[in-house]
């Protein structure tokens, strides 16, 4: 896989999964803005990619607010000239069952998780046609495939990403875009390793592959789909979850 002259945006990059896309992007050539809402982590990935002798810009940013977005893109195009892959990685949960989630919950989540894909989506969309070249990956879940008991607003936000992935799909082929979602399992983050031991035991026990998977799994995924070797894939949903999926349905 060969991303030089790429220009790729990763949402939620500054830390887990993100960064790990973001790294990985790097390695195989491109230049890669990243962007979150903690300057000082985008910062420090900023400059684990400048030692690899590539370029790299922070952008802080909001991605569920469409002014921070356009900053975003417009930041981007003005350094870099064009922005050619966007991952959109940025997430986050409020895990309560549903008669107990308030409705400040339900709309956090959906704003983080699907409106931010929504947005991002269009605004570099406009220049992806234009160029008539673009990758758009979106990292959905197994949750939004299977479903998982304290999780309707997570779950019901990557489901989200699966419509809107298969449907942006259709809609922007004939453009040389293509659209793609990965759908992780239990990848071993900061965010999972905080859960009691019992409960990551009884995980893994229902993984076939026995085993976690780690951000560098679903990095990889990331990079093969913003590749030419995948420019026949599109409006399709990866799961990088070791057999996870098939053994809950």
């Amino acid at each position: 896989m060969d991303l030089s002259n790429r220009v790729a945006i990763v949402t939620g990059s500054g830390r887990g999964i993100g960064r790990a896309i973001a790294l990985k992007l790097a390695e195989v050539g491109a230049t890669v803005v990243i962007t979150d809402i903690d300057e000082a982590l985008a910062g420090n990935v900023v400059e684990e990619i400048k030692t690899m002798k590539r370029q790299s810009l922070a952008v802080v940013a909001d991605v569920s607010s469409l002014p921070d977005v356009t900053k975003l893109v417009d930041e981007t195009t003005a350094a870099f000239g064009k922005v050619d892959i966007l991952v959109n990685n940025a997430g986050i949960t409020r895990d309560h069952l549903l008669l107990r989630m308030s409705e400040e919950e339900w709309d956090k989540v959906l704003n983080v998780n699907l409106k931010s894909v929504f947005l991002c989506t269009k605004a570099v969309l406009r220049h992806m046609v234009k160029q008539r070249w673009g990758r758009i990956i979106s990292i959905a879940s197994i949750v939004g495939i299977v479903g998982n008991p304290g999780q309707a607003n997570y779950a019901s936000a990557k489901a989200g990403i699966i419509g809107f992935t298969r449907t942006i799909a259709k809609e922007v082929g004939s453009h040389n875009v293509t659209v793609n979602a990965i759908a992780p399992g239990f990848i071993d983050t900061e965010m999972t390793q905080r859960l009691k031991e019992e409960l990551r035991e009884e995980i893994r026990r229902r993984i076939p592959l026995n085993s976690f998977g780690s951000p560098r799994d679903v990095a990889e995924a990331v990079a093969f789909l913003a590749s030419e070797e995948a420019r026949y894939i599109t409006g399709q949903v990866l799961n990088v979850d070791g057999g996870m999926a098939g053994a809950w349905m």
